[in-house]
């Protein structure tokens, strides 16, 4: 699948938020996607360590398209982009999330808490921030701090997505 306009994920707000549902739509189901960022995105021509940060976040989604005289971090993402680096499982009233974006650092986190569940669920589509109950800031909060939500604009959406084909070999998850 190739998108034919620039994804602008540095523009922040609910469009924004919408791309990067987007994408991790189409890595649930492990879709190739060919898409590129807008020559002018701030989120890929700011600083270094900025544009580090959040290709280190977003690795798990489709990696952009080349583009002229890009920062060397959006090579980086591409070369390390791999289906099932970041997902999760639900359960009955659980959630389960493995996150190996970052191998030296991978993590496990089993969401059972009413209210943080609840708001996961909730921010797997594109959310204001401002709509949210206090409960559910403070939930957007927990969430942005273990890297699970993204929160851009005064918007929020989940980064998880859900696992819908096993990674081979299946033991590794």
């Amino acid at each position: 699948m190739t998108v034919d306009q620039p994804l602008r994920l540095g523009s922040g707000g609910r469009r924004a938020a919408a791309a990067v549902q987007f994408l991790r739509e189409c890595q649930s189901h492990d879709l190739v996607v060919r898409w590129i960022p807008a020559t002018d995105d701030p989120l890929f021509t700011g600083p270094a360590h900025e544009v580090s940060a959040i290709a280190g976040l977003l690795r798990h989604l489709p990696a952009p398209g080349p583009l002229p005289g890009e920062p060397p971090e959006l090579a980086v993402w591409r070369d390390r982009h791999a289906y099932g680096q970041l997902h999760h499982r639900r359960g009955p009233d659980f959630v389960t999330v493995m996150d190996r974006r970052e191998p030296s650092a991978a993590a496990r986190f089993t969401i059972d808490d009413p209210d943080l569940l609840a708001t996961f669920r909730t921010v797997q589509v594109p959310t204001a921030v401002a709509g949210l109950s206090a409960l559910g800031r403070e939930a957007v909060g927990l969430l942005a701090a273990e890297r699970l939500a993204w929160v851009t604009g005064g918007w929020v959406v989940a980064l998880p997505p859900r696992i819908r084909r096993w990674p081979v070999p299946c033991t590794d998850i």
